[in-house]
């Protein structure tokens, strides 16, 4: 549940929209940002494919980042 896997896009270093896993959805930070995001999140498979991105990045990697030595 700590986990948050975030995947976020820019254009001329300034960032028009993110996937962010805890809120299940894309939000978009400018206009053209909030159009492409709302295509992305009609797109149920779009969605179930970043949500399953969280289950084998996030998940994996974090038991290897914090192993106990």
């Amino acid at each position: 549940k700590d986990i948050q896997y975030i995947n976020s896009y820019y254009y001329n270093k300034l960032e028009t929209n993110r996937f962010d896993s805890n809120l299940g959805k894309y939000v978009g930070y400018t206009a053209a940002g909030v159009r492409q995001a709302e295509i992305w999140n009609k797109d149920t498979s779009e969605i179930a494919r970043r949500m399953a991105q969280r289950e084998a990045y996030c998940l994996t990697n974090v038991g290897i980042d914090y192993q106990v030595a």
